[in-house]
This record gives structure tokens, sequence and C-alpha cells, in this order.
């Protein structure tokens, strides 16, 4: 393990993420404490704070000679002290690693921000080049990428209200079965089947709520997502939208989007339902087109039922179709990769999302960790390239973009999407610049203040429902009064 030990408590967030980056299989804790650890400690830094300066010091092994590094940071405000900080640890990090890290310093989970807060201001590509080069040691082809999807996104966010619009998403915790990679709120269908429609009596209170408080505001885009939610059977994938439809003004909504999701969730009769309600973008996610694979993640679907979804779909008349892939699942090689992306072309999906596999601490393949610790997870540029170069052929173009921690070989999720078919509620929950209201279990809420804050940020606050479905129908009432105050100022 890392051990990195502070003179005082600042920037610890900052530190981790970016010695994670550098040591995506090392422990590493951070403390302004004295604390005791059960693993041997192998790499040790100190960060010392004072008024004027601030110091690294890094010892990587008994052996190897300490690295010291003392920049000043007097008279700088928090903003660029931290920018200093991350930009030193980075040059002391790859000095000690060899590495180059593609988003350099940027350990965010949104950096089309930056480039997205420049272009508003005026700034021209070649500005924003210089500026994420000086500051944040981004590569060539990530500031070309991000500067891409952020002029993008502008084009795509003048449609959208700001002032009196919103965006509606609904959670339906439920999956046929839990992947190894996921850590998302969802409960095995077969375990719940009883109690749907009692969680549906309980969600569709929280709908009547946020329908009769944005009664005077435009509704920009819907998204049902999840979980998976066409494990409900037709009639109540059929219950929900009536009930969405009826309680909300959808004439200025640029968007109704499901999650169909697995294959093995797919039947005709559920794509009919969503067909006869004129939903508008339907996701159908294979994840990887390897058999071997999917049976290792733990999706009982075969390639043959997703091809046959996809089909189906299409035969149906959705013109507005997304498939995920993720890069770096166990024992992948970029041979699969290109395998899965020939496929995938052959169907010509109209929206393509490439995330890189990020496992967090509630997934299996994180919680279990020595019944899984002999498969390989590779991610690399060449991977992204790939699916990159494959995307364009497709008639696809990257329209968004976002990181997360732990992610495999520190790349980052990607949206292609053909001229006219981006997804909006997928743009709007990156770039944070409208209130989106969310109903269902483990959903959150996202309140954005239009008016800037003096640094040009906006003020955002958030109302999270409870996770746990018997929880969340129990809890109901607690979860529509933490909405009402959360919007007690409007």
């Amino acid at each position: 393990m890392i051990e990195v030990t502070l003179n005082q408590p600042e920037f610890e967030y900052d530190i981790h993420s970016l010695i994670k980056a550098f040591y995506p299989s090392e422990y590493v804790g951070v403390s302004a404490e004295k604390k005791e650890y059960d693993e041997p400690v192998t790499s040790r830094m100190h960060v010392e704070y004072t008024d004027a300066a601030i110091t690294l010091r890094w010892q990587q092994g008994e052996t190897m000679p300490a690295a010291e590094r003392t920049f000043a940071v007097d008279a700088l405000g928090r903003p660029e002290t931290k920018n200093r900080l991350k930009q030193n640890l980075y040059e002391l990090l790859s000095e000690a690693t060899g590495q180059h890290l593609p988003w350099g310093t940027l350990t965010g989970i949104r950096p089309t921000k930056i480039p997205m807060k420049l272009l508003e201001e005026g700034k021209s590509r070649d500005e924003i080049y210089a500026y994420m080069k000086q500051t944040y040691f981004a590569s060539d082809e990530k500031i070309r990428l991000a500067t891409d999807i952020a002029e993008r996104e502008l084009s795509l966010l003048s449609k959208i209200d700001y002032d009196n619009g919103y965006s509606l998403y609904i959670g339906i915790p439920f999956c046929p079965t839990t992947c190894l990679y996921c850590s998302f709120t969802s409960y095995p269908i077969a375990s719940w089947a009883k109690r749907v429609d009692s969680y549906l009596d309980a969600l569709e209170r929280e709908i009547e709520f946020a329908a009769v408080k944005f009664a005077g505001r435009h509704l920009n885009s819907i998204y049902i997502g999840g979980g998976t939610p066409t494990t409900l059977e037709p009639y109540q994938l059929d219950r929900l939208i009536r009930k969405i439809k009826c309680s909300f003004d959808l004439s200025d909504c640029l968007e109704f989007t499901v999650e169909a999701g697995r294959p093995d969730s797919i039947t005709y009769e559920k794509l009919k339902v969503l067909r006869q309600h004129g939903i508008s973008r339907i996701s159908i996610n294979p994840q990887t087109m390897k058999q071997e694979t999917l049976k290792l993640i733990g999706r009982h679907h075969t390639v043959e039922q997703m091809v046959e979804s996809f089909h189906m779909a299409r035969e149906l008349g959705f013109d507005n179709i997304n498939m995920d892939l993720i890069m770096g699942l166990p024992e992948e090689t970029l041979d699969d990769v290109r395998r899965t992306m020939e496929q995938v072309a052959e169907l010509a999906p109209d929206n393509l999302t490439v995330h890189s596999l990020a496992l967090k601490r509630a997934a299996r393949l994180n919680m279990f960790k020595e019944d899984y610790k002999d498969y390989k997870i590779i991610n690399t540029q060449e991977h992204m390239d790939l699916v990159a170069d494959c995307a364009a052929q497709m008639g696809l173009f990257p329209y968004y973009l976002y990181r997360q921690k732990g992610m495999a070989g520190n790349l980052e999720n990607v949206g292609y999407a053909k001229e006219g078919m981006a997804g909006v509620y997928n743009v709007l929950i990156m770039e944070e610049k409208q209130t989106i209201v969310a109903c269902g279990a483990g959903a959150s809420t996202k309140r954005v203040w239009t008016e800037p804050n003096p640094d040009g940020t906006h003020r955002i606050e958030r109302a999270e429902n409870v996770k746990d479905v018997a929880q969340y129908i129990a809890r109901i009432d607690e979860m529509i009064e933490r909405k009402k105050k959360l919007f007690a100022e409007e």
C-alpha cells in the first residue's frame, strides 16, 4: 500500500485520486492523523503545508532515494493552489513511474466542463489547447476530444430552456441478475416480482408530486433507467408511461428515452408497448459480443438474443437505438473488441455509448477480489482508438464524455451518435446546467440554480431517495418531503 501523511487536512481527495491514477492496483491511505494499516506500506508520501509553500516528499520502497518538491503558494487562491499541488504531484509521480496519464492531472468526472466554459467565454480552440496543456498536462488527443464534444454539446444545449425548463428521471431498480461489475441500485426481479406493483404505487405518488410542483415549467427530456426498466411486465410498462403522459405536459419534450437494456428482459410485447406510446429513443445493451465474457460477468443473454432484440426493435419502427459497450471487461483482448465492433457495425445502431470499466466498492468484482484476482482487466488508448475509428466509419460522432474513479486505463466513457440523434438527457446530466427531478428508489434529484456564482459556477443541491426498495415504498412520504424542502424557495 501507499501511505500519504499530511500535516493538515487539505486536498485529500485530489491527492488520493491522482496517486490512484498512477497506481490503480495499490491501496492508498491519505490522512492528517496517524493511522495503523493492516497491509504493509511499500511507499510513502508526506505533504507539508505552510502559509508560503507546500513540500511533497516521496519515498518509493526502502532502497530508492527520496524525491522532494517544494513550491510557493503564497497569495494564491484555493483553485490555483490545488492546481499547483496536482501539477507538482503529477510530475513527481511521472518521474517515479515513467508514466504520462492521458488526462494529465484531471481526476474529475466532467472534463468537458473546462473547454465548454472557455468556449462560452469566447476563447478560441488554440487558447483552450494552451490552457489545458499548461494547467492540466492533458494529452493532445484528450484536449481535442474534450473540445470537439464541448462544441457539439453547446449546439445541442442551445435548444434547452435553462431558466424555466427541467428534465425527469424515473428509476426502475430491478434487473434479471446483478452483473459482476455493477454497483447501481438494482434488485433481482425474481425476488421482487410480487411487489413491483406496490413499487409503482409509490413511484406514481412521487410522479404526481413532481407534476404538480413543476406544472408551470417546460419538461425538456425524460429518461426511464435503472436497473432494467424492461424487467417490468408489458402492462406495468404501459401503466408507468400512461401515468407520465397523463401527469406532465410533453409539448416541450425533446426526447423520451427508455433504457430497454438487457436482451434477456426484452420481448416483442414490451417493445410494442413502448412503440405505441411513441417512445423516441431506447437502449439495447450488449456490453460485449463475446459469449464467454457475457457468462463470466453474469449476463444471462446470448449474442443471438442481442441481435434478435435489435432486429425486433427495428421492425417495430424504432429509429433511435443506443447500444452500450464496456472496454476492459475481464479476459477481453483487443481482438475481442475488434470482433465486437464488427458485429455492432453490422447492426448499425444510431447511438453507441462506450464505457471504460470502473469498479466501485459495491461491485462484486471488487468485493470478492480473491475470487477474480487471476482475471486480466486491460483497457488502453489503443482500445479506445479502435472504437473511435469504428464509430466514425459507422457515421457516429462523439457528443458526450465523462469519467469515473477507478477506470480501467485511466480513460473515459464516450457517447457517439448519428447527426440529430444525440442523447439530450446524457448531456444534461453531465454538464449540470439544468434541474433534473428524479423519482424512484436510489434516484437523486439535482436542483441547478441558473443564476451563476461570482466564479461562473452554478449552485447545485441534491435530494437523495433511499436505495432499498422496501424502504422506498414504506417511506415515500419522506421522499416527497425531501423534494419539497429542496424546492421550497420556488
